[in-house]
């Protein structure tokens, strides 16, 4: 099976700078994205180490014995000790952090015969489309998350609530011993929506839906994306990745 990938950052229409960061293998074997916090200099900083770190770690172990999900696993925690490293260094970005969704695929390299695996940390997302239907496949880390799946709130009160943006985990954290990492159950014409919160935050989910359902090229799509989110404000970083499943 073979993929078609693209990805595009972006500002947004309120914030200097852009503290996201993504990375996409020249070979379609893995993707990154990453949202940095704590302040203009911090969350640049926390969202380069972690892509960067992650990275590093999957092609430095790519061949080694490890299954996906041991080589994910350790490869966010190794970013995540790399982003403490900074801390202790740097004073003035002591309370930086970043949230990271990535994805591997191994399944059509001997030995691994694996499913492709997500492992994600915070709030930035990956969404399946699949014969016209939006799938959230990660779960966010954050209050509002945790409050929604024990009926506290509404999904309506959700997307407006004043605690939407606390992060329940993070990297950059002394006490994160294990991440979240899960198989992917993908098939041909799956497309998979890797994103920061700056997209989810202005578009909602069956906005997002209609964009990948435009049969256009997924640079198109990807930039379509990032328009429509800044057509409604544009608060935040904005970062977009999209591979594509074809045989």
């Amino acid at each position: 099976m073979k993929l078609k990938f693209t990805g595009f950052s972006d500002p947004g229409l309120i914030r200097s700078n852009n503290q996201d960061a993504f990375y996409i293998d020249p070979e379609g074997r893995f993707f990154i994205v990453a949202d940095g916090m704590g302040g203009h200099a911090g969350g640049e900083e926390a969202s380069r180490i972690a892509s960067m770190r992650i990275k590093e770690h999957l092609l430095s172990n790519w061949e080694s014995s490890k299954s996906s999900e041991e080589l994910l696993q350790s490869a966010l925690l190794e970013a995540n000790d790399a982003i403490l490293q900074d801390q202790q260094e740097h004073s003035e970005r002591a309370d930086m952090g970043t949230t990271v969704v990535a994805v591997v695929f191994r399944h059509n390299e001997s030995p691994f015969n694996e499913p492709p695996y997500v492992a994600h940390i915070g709030d930035s997302r990956l969404y399946r489309f699949r014969s016209s239907l939006l799938e959230l496949i990660t779960e966010d880390h954050t209050w509002v998350a945790r409050a929604l799946k024990m009926g506290d709130i509404t999904i309506e009160e959700a997307r407006n609530h004043p605690f939407r943006h606390v992060l329940s985990r993070c990297l950059g954290r002394d006490d994160l011993y294990e991440v979240d990492v899960q198989p992917l159950d993908v098939k041909s014409g799956d497309r998979l929506l890797l994103c920061s919160d700056g997209l989810t935050e202005e578009l909602a989910d069956e906005k997002i839906r209609y964009y990948l359902e435009e049969k256009t090229a997924l640079e198109k799509t990807a930039l379509s994306l990032i328009e429509g989110a800044k057509d409604q404000g544009g608060h935040d970083n904005i970062t977009v990745v999209i591979a594509e499943l074809e045989d």
